[in-house]
């Protein structure tokens, strides 16, 4: 398959679109209730730490550790698996906590991520693109 190992940047993508599925039929099984709202925040697993998990695998396999696009991407990725845990995590306590102060306006509560979620979606989208990447060498 040279078209797709010429393609390799679309993985991320298709591992972006994958991760949002699988949150989706995740949460039902979870909650009973199926969501149509893709792309939300928050949930099992993390859709942009299994995003920049692949971006990184990719740059990896097509450069190696050492060129400084990987690490330029391993800095991005660390940032963004730190905003996810810590800071989105923290605007949406504090969403709840104004929610409950004031009923005029309701704020998205559910905006960062667990570190199980995180991890979650960094296994996840290493063996997507993994199995992406063996799917190109076809």
């Amino acid at each position: 398959m040279q078209t797709l190992h010429d393609y390799l940047f679309a993985i991320p993508m298709v591992v972006l679109v994958l991760t949002e599925i699988t949150k989706m039929i995740v949460e039902d099984f979870r909650s009973g209730h199926w969501h149509l709202a893709l792309f939300r925040p928050g949930g099992f697993p993390s859709s942009h730490s299994a995003f920049v998990t692949s971006l990184l695998i990719i740059l990896w396999y097509k450069l190696g550790l050492q060129s400084e696009e990987f690490a330029i991407a391993f800095v991005f990725a660390c940032v963004v698996w730190y905003d996810a845990m810590s800071v989105r995590r923290a605007v949406g306590e504090q969403a709840k906590a104004l929610n409950q102060l004031q009923h005029l306006r309701h704020y998205a509560e559910r905006l960062g991520h667990s570190f199980i979620e995180v991890l979650g979606g960094i296994v996840f989208g290493a063996l997507v693109t993994a199995l992406g990447i063996a799917i190109s060498k076809l």
